[in-house]
């Protein structure tokens, strides 16, 4: 069991707890600046939109590359520059906040630089746990740093709600920091030696291209990562106007808004656990298709949310949204994997991923577009109707058929 891991590696433990508090810090940035600037600078639904594609934008300037640089530098050093740098990077906002020269450009570049050390970070953890646990233990560690990223996911904005309510959302900001620094200090007590990777020339563009090419070509992992890009879209545009659809149009103390996204983002702990027994009993590919339509039905509840008993459907249609994204990842990423060769793995888990997520940076621009031309409680409405439909798109597509789901040879290098 993971729990084991954690009691018996020491190393692993450190990296562990670091990864805590990186996720943890990640999820009160989410909400505090978005809340500062709403409140501090009286910022615009399109300029507080575009805070979101700011923190999503290196993804899809560098998301690629960033896994190629992981084969050929030591991952510990990278992963503590990370958390330093995101770290240095909101240690400026309350610093500007005090001096009173704090302002929305600012808040982008900060937006910005953190979301580069958060794609370093994530991308070079992933390929440091490996040789830090040894294979035969990556199941039990990838586990464990997944609780990592559910708990932040459900304690960030909580945390942060509290400490925006109590302290002001720069405070929190520097709350923020100090948690990366922590999680730098963990990092760096990792005493695991870590060997030189080979340095030789990879051929960059010509790995992209056939990772690319596999992707595109099987037809459970083309289907499933499309489906992803276009739920990863009306998510990233339903998440960049959230918080303001709670703060102004519900009515919503930042404290209450911290309290709800909490409970909700209880159901993607949920989701964590009950993959496993879903998948059992429905079967995978059923699984996929299942979860694919709850997440679109349950996203129709948010939109209907109001201040009282109101809040329940936000708390039920957001956790079930999490509860469904969670098992679908679990269990078509498995897949995937089953129906890879084991010289693509890599390259497909990468291509898929940046497929899915290049999307994020749109969401804020869309967001912020459709909350100006038509309000925040329609713009819930626009995000869940396309959630719903990508998830018949795809259950009505091939690729869930059981003669999809099969392995496929890998392609010559460079080849067509």
């Amino acid at each position: 069991m993971a729990q084991g891991l954690l009691r018996t590696d020491r190393e692993f433990r450190r990296l562990w707890i670091g990864d805590g508090l990186s996720k943890v810090g990640s999820q009160v940035a989410i909400l505090a600046v978005p809340i500062l600037a709403a409140t501090a600078l009286d910022a615009s639904t399109w300029e507080v939109a575009l805070l979101a594609t700011c923190g999503y934008l290196p993804l899809l300037l560098i998301g690629l590359p960033v896994g190629a640089w992981a084969d050929r530098l030591r991952r510990r050093p990278v992963l503590i520059a990370a958390d330093l740098g995101r770290a240095a990077a909101l240690l400026t906002v309350p610093i500007a906040a005090w001096l009173g020269v704090l302002t929305v450009e600012q808040l982008y570049a900060v937006e910005f630089v953190v979301g580069i050390g958060t794609v370093f970070f994530d991308v070079f953890q992933s390929a440091f746990v490996p040789g830090l646990v040894g294979r035969p233990n990556l199941v039990e560690a990838n586990g464990r740093l997944e609780l990592n990223r559910t708990f932040g996911f459900s304690a960030g904005p909580v945390l942060s709600g509290q400490l925006v309510q109590w302290a002001g959302p720069a405070l929190a900001l520097l709350g923020t920091a100090a948690g990366f620094l922590w999680s730098a200090a963990w990092v760096a007590a990792v005493r695991t030696r870590e060997p030189m990777p080979d340095p030789t020339d990879r051929h960059l563009a010509r790995e992209i291209r056939d990772g690319l090419r596999f992707v595109l070509r099987q037809p459970f992992i083309r289907a499933t990562t499309l489906f992803a890009s276009a739920a990863v879209a009306f998510l990233a545009t339903r998440y960049a106007v959230e918080t303001l659809f709670l703060l102004r149009t519900v009515g919503l103390s930042p404290a209450w808004i911290g309290f709800v996204v909490t409970v909700a983002g209880f159901g993607s702990v949920g989701g964590a656990f009950a993959a496993r027994p879903i998948a059992r009993v429905l079967g995978e590919v059923r699984t996929v298709a299942v979860s694919s339509v709850t997440m679109g039905l349950a996203s129709l509840l948010i939109p209907l949310t109001t201040v009282g008993v109101g809040l329940t459907f936000y708390a039920v249609g957001s956790g079930l949204v999490g509860f469904s994204i969670v098992v679908n990842n679990v269990v078509s990423v498995s897949l995937s994997q089953t129906v890879c060769p084991d010289d693509m793995l890599g390259r497909m888990n990468a291509t898929s991923r940046f497929i899915a997520w290049a999307m994020l940076p749109f969401g804020g621009v869309i967001g912020g577009a459709l909350g100006t031309a038509v309000g925040l409680r329609a713009t819930m409405w626009i995000t869940a109707a396309g959630l719903l439909a990508s998830s018949f798109v795809l259950i009505g597509s091939r690729a869930l058929r059981p003669d999809a789901v099969a392995v496929e040879p890998a392609p010559a290098a460079g080849g067509r």
